[in-house]
C-alpha cells in the first residue's frame, strides 16, 4: 500500500476567494487526495495523498483553469550503455510523485523532466537515478561543452583501456585459436611449454584482461542482475564469466569436466571485452560528433567586447555587457550581442544565423545580431539583448531542447527494449538447456558457445542510440541550414504533412507594401486625403499603414494631429482628424458604418484584380477614395514553392486579401489553393478545412494575428524576422525569413525520418535475425554455429554502424540552393490528391 505523504503544489491563476473555492472543491473531487488546503496569499494547494494521485491533482488543476506551476530540469545521467538503461531511469523518474513528463537521451546522455513545483524537488530526481545505479548532476549552462570533453575523455580513457585490453588478450588468440588454425604452431606449443602451460599463461592473461580493462562490465552488470534489472553490462558479464569459469575449472579441476569436452575458452572471453571496449570507443567518438552543430553554434559566442564607456573604449568580458552598453565594433570583428546600429556603415556576414550567404547592409537604425561578423566598416551598437536574451543563445536552447526530445516513434522502442535484457537472458538459458537435452556430443561445449553467443550478440545497444544520435545530427544540421525545431515531435510531424498553408503578407510577399494607388472619388483633392488618410495610419503598425505613411512623406505632406484611434481587427482604422471623422479599411467596413461605396466600386475591383490590396477611404462620413497597395512577392517565393512542389506537398494561401488580389499573387508564384477575405482568428478555422481528408497541415506565418493558427496547425513554422508571439507559438522557427527556409526543413525532417527507420531496421532485424543464429538454429541444416568472438564483433559494429549512418545527416545540404532562387531538388511523385 502507498505511503500517504504532504504534498504543496504552486497554483497559477488565483485571484480571489471565489478562485479558492473553485480549486478547493475541485481537488476535493479526486479520489485519494485528503486535507486539502488552498492559500491565496502563497497562491499554493496543500492536500494528503499517495504518490500516484499527484499528477490526478495536476490535470485537474489544469482542468479547472488554475494550472500548478511547472519546472524543467536537464540531468546529466552516467553509466548508460544501452536501450533498456534508458527505460530502466525513464520508468525510475516517471515514479517520482509529481513528475509530469521524462526524456531521457541515451546519445546525448540526459534526461529533461518536467514536474510540479513543491511537489518534488531536483535533489528528489537525482537521488532516483542514483538509487538504480545511473549517477545523476544537474546540467548546467555550458552542459553541451562539458558533454562534447565528457565524451573526448571517455574516448580517450576507452583507447587506453582498449589497447592494454588487446595488449593481453592477442597473446592468448595466437596461442589458442593459432593452435586451431596452424597444426605446426599447436605442435610447438605442445613440445615446448605443453598444453596445461599454456592453459595457465591464457588464464593469467585473460583474468588481467577481465578485472582490469574489462572491471566496469563486471561492477556495473552484477549488481543489476542481482536487483533483477539486468542491462548491457550484465549480458557481457554473464556471457563472458560463463566462458572465464568454464574454462578456470578446466584448467584446475579438469577431473570435473569429461576429457571428450575439455577445453578453454579464455580467448573468446579477453577477445569479447576488447572488442566491445572497440565498440564503446567507437561510440563515444561518434556521440562526441553528433553535437558538433551545437559546438560550433557555441564558437560563435565571443569572449570579450570593447565598449564605450566615460568616452574611453574598454575591452570587457562578454558576461559584464548590459542592455544600453555601447559596443564598438572593428572591421573584421563578430559582433558580441544584439543590438542597435547607432553609427557607421557596414555590411555584415549573417550566414551562420540565417544560412543566407549574401552579407546584409547595416546602417544607423539597423539591427545586429550576436555571432553575425562585421565587413570592411566600423560599427557603433547599443545593446538591446545580452546574455540568456541574444539570438545566439536561444537558438543554442532551441536545438539543445529539440535535440533532447523523443519522438512519437521512440514510444515503441522504449516498451520493447525495457523487456529485451530479461528476454535474452531467458532465451540463451533455454539455449543452453536445449543444447544440453538433445545436442550432440560435446553437448556441454555446444551449451556453453551458443549460450555466451546469445549473451554477448544481443546487447541492445544499436536500438537505444537509433532515435537520439538521428535528432541530434538532424536537429543541429538545420540549425546550421537556419531551421530551428523548436518542438523535438515536429521533426517527426513535418515529415508527414501533405499541405503547406502560407500567411501571405511577409511570408509569400515582402511584407513591405507601397502606395502605387489613389482614386479620388469627384470633390476630393489629393493632398487633402492623403495628408488625413497618413494623419490616421500614422497611428497604426500595419504595413499598409506604413506604405501610406511613406507615400504621404515622400510628397512633403503636413500631417494634422488625429485623435480618438482605434483599429477594428480585420476591417481597418477609425480616428477624428481636424475635427472631421475618417474612415480607412476594406468594403466591410464601409458597409458596417454605412458608407455608400458605388461610386469606386468599379475602381475598387480593377485594383484587386491587378493584385493589389484595395482599401477605402472616407472622410466626414462620405467616400473619398480607393488606394491601391502593393505587396511585391518575395523573389524566392515562387522557386520554393515549384520545390515544395517537388517534394509532393501540395501548397494553400490563407489571406485576409480579397480574393482577386489573392488569385492574382497565386497565379504568379504558382499556389494551388486561395482562402481569401479571412478574419485573423478564421485561420484557425480555414486550416480545420484544408484537414479534410486526413492531411497534416504545416501553417507559415509571421505575424501576432497568425499565433492561433501557428498553434492550431500540425507543425506550426514561424518566420524567424516576424514577432516574438509568432516565433513562441511555432514548432519550427526560419531564421533566414525566406520560405526556402521552408523546403529545407521539410527535407532534413523527411532524411532524418528515413535515417531513423533504417537505424531502426538494422537494430531489431539484426537482433531478430542473429539471436536464432547464435543460438544455433543452422547447426542441424548447415553445421554452422555463431563463435562468442564473432558475436561480440558484431554487436559493436551494429551500433557503430547505426551512429555511422547518423552521421551521415551531417552532410544533408540544402534542398535549394540559397545564392540563387532556383529549385535544386529531384523531384518525387505526388503524395497528394489533386484537387
Amino acid at each position: 500500500m502507498s505511503v500517504h505523504r504532504k504534498v504543496t503544489l504552486s497554483v497559477q491563476g488565483m485571484s480571489c476567494a471565489s478562485c479558492v473555492g473553485r480549486v478547493e472543491r475541485g481537488l476535493k473531487s479526486v479520489d485519494g487526495l485528503e486535507d486539502v488546503a488552498v492559500n491565496l496569499a502563497s497562491e499554493s494547494a496543500q492536500f494528503t495523498a499517495a504518490p500516484d494521485h499527484v499528477a490526478a491533482a495536476v490535470a485537474k488543476l489544469d482542468e479547472l483553469g488554475y494550472p500548478a506551476r511547472t519546472q524543467t530540469v536537464t540531468l546529466n545521467i552516467q553509466s548508460m550503455s544501452c536501450a533498456s538503461c534508458v527505460g530502466r531511469v525513464d520508468k525510475a523518474l516517471e515514479a517520482v510523485p509529481g513528475v509530469l513528463d521524462v526524456s531521457v537521451n541515451l546519445a546525448a546522455e540526459t534526461a529533461t523532466v518536467t514536474f510540479a513545483e513543491g511537489a518534488v524537488s531536483v535533489q528528489d530526481l537525482v537521488k532516483a537515478s542514483a538509487d538504480i545505479g545511473y549517477p545523476a548532476s544537474v546540467a548546467e549552462a555550458g552542459a553541451t561543452q562539458d558533454r562534447s570533453e565528457r565524451k573526448a575523455e571517455e574516448a580517450r580513457d576507452l583507447a587506453r583501456k582498449m589497447a592494454i585490453a588487446a595488449a593481453f588478450a592477442l597473446p592468448v588468440f595466437l596461442i589458442e585459436m593459432g593452435g586451431h588454425l596452424v597444426p605446426s604452431l599447436h605442435h610447438l606449443i605442445s613440445t615446448t611449454i605443453g598444453q596445461q602451460a599454456s592453459w595457465y599463461l591464457q588464464f593469467a592473461l585473460t583474468t588481467i584482461v577481465l578485472f582490469g580493462p574489462g572491471r566496469a562490465f563486471y561492477a556495473k552488470g552484477i549488481p543489476a542482475l542481482l536487483k533483477g534489472a539486468p542491462d548491457m553490462n550484465s549480458l557481457v558479464a554473464v556471457g563472458t564469466g560463463a566462458a572465464y569459469l568454464y574454462s578456470v575449472v578446466a584448467t584446475f579441476l579438469p577431473v570435473l569436466i569429461p576429457a571428450e569436452v575439455r577445453a578453454v575458452y579464455f580467448e573468446a572471453a579477453a577477445v569479447i571485452v576488447v572488442l566491445i571496449l572497440l565498440g564503446r570507443f567507437l561510440e563515444a567518438r561518434a556521440k562526441g560528433r553528433t553535437g558538433a552543430a551545437i559546438q560550433k553554434l557555441l564558437g560563435l559566442q565571443v569572449k570579450t567586447a570593447r565598449v564605450l564607456r566615460e568616452g574611453e573604449i574598454t575591452e570587457v568580458p562578454i558576461e559584464t555587457l548590459a542592455t544600453g552598453d555601447v559596443v564598438v565594433v572593428r572591421p573584421g570583428e563578430r559582433i558580441a550581442v544584439d543590438g542597435e546600429v547607432i553609427e557607421g556603415a557596414s555590411h555584415v556576414d549573417e550566414s551562420m544565423i540565417t544560412g543566407e550567404p549574401v552579407p546584409v547592409a547595416k546602417s544607423a537604425g539597423a539591427a545586429v545580431t550576436g555571432g553575425t561578423v562585421n565587413g570592411t566598416g566600423g560599427l557603433q551598437f547599443r545593446a538591446t539583448r545580452v546574455g540568456a536574451d541574444t539570438t545566439l543563445s536561444q537558438i543554442i536552447r532551441m536545438v539543445e531542447e529539440a535535440q533532447g526530445a523523443k519522438l512519437p516513434i521512440q514510444g515503441l522502442v522504449d516498451r520493447i527494449t525495457l523487456w529485451f535484457v530479461p528476454a535474452v537472458m531467458t532465451v540463451a538459458l533455454v539455449t543452453v538447456l536445449v543444447w544440453l537435452l538433445v545436442g550432440p556430443d560435446p553437448a556441454l561445449t555446444f551449451a556453453l558457445v551458443a549460450g555466451v553467443s546469445v549473451l554477448i550478440i544481443a546487447c541492445p545497444c544499436a536500438m537505444g542510440l537509433a532515435t537520439p544520435t538521428s535528432i541530434m545530427v538532424g536537429t543541429g544540421r538545420a540549425a546550421e541550414m537556419g531551421v530551428l525545431f523548436r518542438k523535438g515531435d515536429a521533426l517527426q510531424q513535418l515529415a508527414d504533412v501533405g499541405v503547406v498553408a502560407l500567411d501571405k503578407t511577409g511570408t509569400v510577399t515582402e511584407g513591405r507594401p507601397e502606395l502605387t494607388d489613389l482614386v479620388l472619388a469627384p470633390g476630393f483633392e489629393r493632398s487633402f486625403v492623403l495628408s488625413r488618410i497618413a494623419a490616421v495610419e500614422a497611428r497604426s503598425e500595419h504595413p499598409v499603414a506604413e506604405a501610406i505613411l511613406r507615400a504621404a512623406r515622400n510628397e512633403g505632406l503636413e500631417l494634422p494631429d488625429a485623435s480618438g484611434f482605434a483599429s477594428i481587427t480585420g476591417h481597418g482604422v477609425d480616428a477624428v482628424v481636424d475635427g472631421v471623422r475618417v474612415l480607412v479599411g476594406a468594403d466591410r467596413l464601409m458597409e458596417r458604418e454605412g458608407v455608400a461605396t458605388s461610386a469606386l466600386a468599379g475602381e475598387e475591383t480593377g485594383l484587386a484584380k491587378r493584385g493589389r490590396t484595395a482599401l477605402y477611404a472616407a472622410i466626414d462620413g462620405q467616400v473619398a477614395a480607393v488606394i491601391g497597395v502593393a505587396d511585391p512577392v518575395k523573389q524566392s517565393s515562387r522557386a520554393a514553392i515549384a520545390a515544395l512542389h517537388a517534394q509532393g506537398l501540395k501548397v494553400a494561401m490563407i489571406t485576409g486579401d480579397k480574393r482577386e488580389t489573392a488569385e492574382a499573387i497565386a497565379a504568379e508564384t504558382g499556389i494551388d489553393t486561395v482562402i481569401a477575405g479571412v478574419l485573423p482568428d478564421g485561420k484557425v478555422t480555414a486550416l480545420t478545412g484544408l484537414k479534410e481528408g486526413g492531411l497534416k497541415i504545416a501553417f507559415v506565418g509571421d505575424g501576432i494575428n497568425d499565433a492561433p493558427a501557428l498553434a492550431h496547425a500540425d507543425v506550426g513554422i514561424a518566420i524567424g524576422t516576424g514577432t516574438d508571439v509568432a516565433i513562441e507559438s511555432a514548432d519550427v522557427v526560419l531564421m533566414s525569413g525566406d520560405l526556402r527556409g521552408v523546403v529545407n526543413a521539410h527535407e532534413v525532417s523527411r532524411r532524418t525520418m528515413r535515417n531513423i527507420r533504417e537505424n531502426l531496421f538494422w537494430a531489431f532485424a539484426y537482433n531478430t535475425a542473429l539471436i536464432p543464429v547464435a543460438a544455433g538454429a543452422l547447426y542441424p541444416a548447415f553445421g554452422i554455429l555463431l563463435s562468442p568472438v564473432l558475436a561480440a564483433g558484431a554487436m559493436a559494429l551494429s551500433s557503430v554502424f547505426v551512429l555511422t549512418n547518423a552521421l551521415r545527416l551531417r552532410s544533408i545540404a540544402p534542398a535549394m540552393d540559397e545564392t540563387a532562387p532556383q529549385v535544386a531538388i529531384t523531384p518525387r511523385a505526388s503524395t497528394v490528391p489533386a484537387e
